[in-house]
């Protein structure tokens, strides 16, 4: 079996309600900031929460992927998101809310109605889901296409295409049709004391910054 023994990447995800009659402006605003800070250093990629069309909900916010904890603690630390947290603190309803994402939950936690991820066992069945027919189809389709090339190259372009299509295509298609099934049973209520104790003593930066 092998194991991976370097530092596995965080996931943070920062959540704000805007105030009524400000989205348009704050909208602009976050996908400004979004294309801005995903240059910055330690940065591996983001995902914008915005509300589904029709939902009445004015929450948003951004899951944000970093190499390791010194890399996130310097972005919160750092101008550009200091010019952001000034920027939008007059558009905001209340203080934001930030959470610490683990491995599968980063991707499962796409939704800001959800306050804690679906169980690991319903992430691993969703993540089946949608890795077996990626694989199928490419293997009938791409396969064919590329089967000359060397063992190397082949495998590169193959993997490619499945964690493209599963990233933009087919989790997010997943995890709507099985919404229901993946937060049935979860609890809906605030993290505890406990968590948010936990959360701010891993996001000390954060917490100093009032944060997003």
């Amino acid at each position: 079996m092998i194991t991976s023994t370097g530092p596995q990447p965080i996931h943070v995800a920062i959540t704000r309600r805007i105030k009524p009659g400000c989205e348009q402006e704050f909208q602009t605003a976050l996908k400004e900031f979004f294309a801005r800070s995903l240059a910055e250093r330690g940065v591996h990629g983001a995902a914008m929460l915005v509300p589904p069309p029709g939902s009445g909900s004015a929450q948003y916010g951004i899951i944000r992927s970093f190499a390791n904890a010194a890399e996130r603690d310097a972005f919160y630390a750092s101008p550009i998101f200091l010019e952001w947290k000034k920027r939008v603190a007059p558009l905001s309803d209340g203080e934001p809310e930030a959470r610490e994402l683990h491995g599968l939950e980063a991707f499962f936690r796409q939704d800001n109605r959800d306050p804690e991820p679906p169980p690991r066992w319903k992430m691993a069945i969703a993540t089946y889901l949608g890795v077996v027919p990626v694989i199928i189809t490419l293997a009938l389709t791409l396969s064919p296409l590329i089967r000359s090339w060397n063992f190397v190259l082949y495998n590169l372009a193959f993997n490619a295409c499945v964690v493209v299509l599963l990233t933009w295509v087919v989790m997010p298609l997943i995890t709507q049709a099985l919404h229901g099934w993946l937060q049935a049973g979860e609890s809906k209520t605030p993290m505890s004391n406990e968590t948010h104790d936990h959360f701010n003593l891993n996001l000390t930066s954060i917490k100093k910054g009032d944060t997003q």
